[in-house]
């Protein structure tokens, strides 16, 4: 078994996973910001997990729009467990509305957390992994780069980031012994935060301007819920089990990308057929090798 450390765990897919793998028998350090504080109940609720069913999941205090913070949750942790095999980059949040009613801060904010905040964790964790020569990356990325649907520019922009970071960075770690999973939730409506505390436009000026199209925003999470098929049950824990299925493999065999997509959206194909571009082109280039996993 493993000892996981993964951020934005107070809700969400997040909560669900470090349930998830403290279930299966993961050492789980459950980061999310402010555990003594505004998060108490929930740091709490992950407590009294481990009393009551002898789950090792433990909470850390984790800001990952902080250096200093990422760099003293790795110092925590690797000084409690003794050791890190697994980082989950999972914190993130929403914007919906009119792109050009954020500004550009706002939007710089969401690429700040959605994107920076795992370099942040990389720096903080890499100097560690590589020393051992071994350990892996888990990205909760999103299909949403692909799929690309309107009303959530902000976050399209900020995950597509993400993906690249998570992509680019794995070349380089890959030859130092440290594999990488980029894994993809699909929509989801329920069961996470992201609609219900979804952040807005400040420039309502700007917003009013489009106020022709309020109603097609007004139901966003209506049509999103409309893509599942009939009788699905959309509940995202499935990333949860997906992540801990992934997990349970043997280091160096875990998938490069897995797609948890319940919307029937096409993204598994649109992604293999990226993936067979992109590594086509690397391999014309001579650097094929950074594309496979070199154990040290």
């Amino acid at each position: 078994m493993s000892t996981v450390l993964i951020t934005g765990a107070a809700t969400g897919i997040g909560n669900l996973t470090a349930k998830a793998l403290a279930r299966a028998g993961h050492r789980v350090y459950a980061t999310m910001r402010a555990p003594e504080g505004r998060n108490a109940p929930r740091a709490q609720e992950l407590r009294d997990l481990a009393t009551t069913e002898g789950a090792d999941i433990r909470v850390v205090e984790l800001d990952v729009t902080s250096q200093e913070s990422a760099d003293a949750a790795v110092r925590e942790v690797t000084a409690d467990g003794g050791e890190l095999d697994v980082v989950i980059h999972n914190a993130g949040h929403l914007l919906v509305g009119y792109v050009e009613a954020f500004t550009a801060e706002e939007i710089a904010h969401l690429i700040d957390v959605n994107a920076l905040g795992v370099q942040r964790l990389n720096r903080a964790v890499l100097p560690y992994l590589r020393g051992r020569g071994r350990g892996t990356l888990l990205y909760v990325g999103s299909t949403i780069p692909v799929t690309t649907p309107p009303f959530l520019g902000p976050y399209v922009v900020s995950k597509a980031a993400m993906d690249s970071l998570a992509l680019v960075t794995s070349y380089e770690v890959s030859q130092l012994g440290i594999e990488t999973v980029i894994v993809m939730p699909g929509a989801f409506t329920q069961g996470t935060d992201h609609f219900p505390k979804a952040g807005r436009a400040s420039d309502t000026a700007v917003a009013e301007a489009y106020a022709a199209l309020d109603p097609l925003v007004a139901r966003n999470e209506a049509a999103t819920e409309s893509l599942f098929p009939p009788g699905t049950d959309a509940d995202p824990v499935v990333v949860a089990d997906e992540i801990t299925r992934i997990l349970a493999l043997p280091y160096g065999e875990r998938p490069f990308r897995s797609v948890v997509d319940l919307t029937d959206s096409n993204v598994e194909e649109a992604s293999a057929a990226v993936t067979e571009a992109r590594t086509d082109f690397v391999q014309r280039m001579g650097f094929g090798e950074v594309l496979q996993l070199r154990h040290a």
